[in-house]
């Protein structure tokens, strides 16, 4: 069985799919990028404040789901500069901890809206553990 899973405290879906799906003990979000979820713009800023924000909008999807960043298991980074590496990866580990998820991280030529960086998550559900 699929269920979607939806937040008012994450971006709605700008296109035809879901901010996540839940799939037996599965949670796939749909990548997020930095969107203020409050005014629906994008978030100004360098790449620090765009990631931040990324990572606020995913954990509203997991929170959503029932699970949080302990339960992730792997994530996808796509960044608009593969110079902006440093930077995110600072930010990305003050949300997860031992033992870390899997990861890519690719450079992409454009992103939605033209942000910097776009995150996507997998994580387990906590009853599922």
């Amino acid at each position: 069985m699929i269920q979607q899973i939806k937040t008012s405290h994450a971006p709605e879906a700008i296109g035809p799919y879901s901010q996540g799906v839940g799939a037996g003990g599965l949670i796939f979000t749909s990548g997020q990028i930095p969107i203020d979820p409050k005014s629906g713009e994008v978030t100004g800023g360098g790449i620090e404040a765009q990631a931040a924000q990324v990572f606020e909008n995913l954990g509203a999807v997991l929170a959503a789901a029932g699970t949080g960043f302990s339960e992730v298991v792997k994530t996808t980074v796509y960044l608009k500069d593969m110079n902006d590496f440093g930077a995110v990866n600072e930010i990305y580990a003050s949300y997860f901890s031992q033992p870390y998820p899997a990861r890519s991280c690719v450079q992409v030529a454009r992103l939605p809206k033209d942000v910097l960086v776009e995150i996507e998550a997998v994580a387990v559900r906590q009853s599922a553990l």
